[in-house]
């Protein structure tokens, strides 16, 4: 039996399966379908689903996991910058043109490193969403900063923006890409001819920030 790992429901007309880099499977389904459909739409696309797992693993090698130590790289603004342990810091992470954490919060670190990327990206992101949304007549509720991990952005049906805090770690130009993507949603639910139209207006060269993403966006990872 293949296994589902995720299952959205939404405005749609039909399933649709998705095989993500790491090769899990998620099943974006019209609101109101039952398990049993779902499961027999997935059933009936075994074959399908195990072949694109299989060609992903081979495409998109897993990241290994983070060590923590002096000198790993991690991703801010589209660059990546070394990690220094030291004593006596507080807060326990800044950055200066690299990244310190605190020895005593080494065991933590993902932790630490998570809430600090937070705070950026909620500082970040939602001053290049007030700068297109004023510049180009947007009109939107709020902006939230998630832990998505299949999404790098959204746009729920009340005018509400969220972005994964992932997103930080990409180039400024891929996050306004994502900025604007979302904000053209509030008018374009869907991704109609209309809504990349849309999209190609503000940012004409918006295909190479697509195309960055699905370079890099599985290393961006702590």
């Amino acid at each position: 039996m293949v296994k589902i790992d995720q299952v959205f429901r939404t405005k749609r007309k039909s399933i649709a399966l998705i095989i993500q880099r790491d090769g899990r499977l998620i099943v974006r389904a019209p609101l109101h379908t039952s398990d049993k459909s779902i499961r027999s739409f997935v059933e009936k696309n075994t074959a399908w689903i195990k072949a694109k797992q299989a060609q992903v693993k081979t495409a998109y090698p897993q990241v290994a996991p983070k060590k923590y130590i002096d000198g790993e790289k991690f991703w801010y603004l589209g660059r990546q910058y070394p990690l220094q342990i030291v004593d006596r810091l507080n807060p326990p992470v800044k950055f200066f043109d690299r990244f310190f954490i605190d020895r005593s919060a080494v065991c933590k670190a993902q932790w630490h490193l998570t809430q600090w990327y937070k705070k950026q990206a909620r500082r970040v992101i939602s001053e290049r969403v007030k700068i297109f949304a004023a510049k180009n007549g947007f009109a939107y509720r709020q902006v939230k900063i998630t832990s998505a991990q299949t999404r790098w952005g959204s746009c729920s049906s009340k005018g509400s923006l969220c972005f994964s805090w992932r997103l930080i770690m990409a180039p400024l130009p891929v996050i306004d890409y994502v900025v604007i993507h979302e904000l053209v949603h509030l008018k374009e639910k869907n991704h109609g001819k209309s809504f990349w139209e849309k999209v190609n207006t503000l940012m004409p060269d918006y295909k190479q920030k697509i195309a960055w993403l699905k370079k890099n966006g599985p290393l961006l990872q702590i």
